[in-house]
């Protein structure tokens, strides 16, 4: 069973890719939450378990991360690019 894990910063449109984006500007958004990206994920359609307590290693405050399950069949920046394009039509 293969976990990835998606942490905020990866979609965070303020973040620089020294700082931990992984997705482009144009899919990137503002301050994304774990709640967004696990709302994503499901969409996506795998399962997501939110752990709130993380902290990502760049970064100070805590904002948590998502594991995404199951997701063997998908690679790391297609899953991010996926969920960074749901996240994005959640926000409208």
């Amino acid at each position: 069973m293969v976990e990835n894990v998606i942490w905020p910063a990866a979609l965070d449109a303020r973040l620089s890719r020294s700082e931990g984006r992984r997705v482009s500007l144009e899919m990137a958004v503002p301050e994304p939450t774990v709640d967004e990206i696990a709302e994503a994920v499901q969409q996506v359609g795998y399962d997501a378990v939110i752990e709130r307590e993380k902290t990502y290693p760049r970064e100070h405050e805590p904002r948590g991360r998502v594991l995404v399950k199951n997701a063997d069949d998908a690679g790391k920046s297609d899953l991010l690019q996926a969920v960074a394009a749901y996240v994005g039509a959640l926000r409208g």
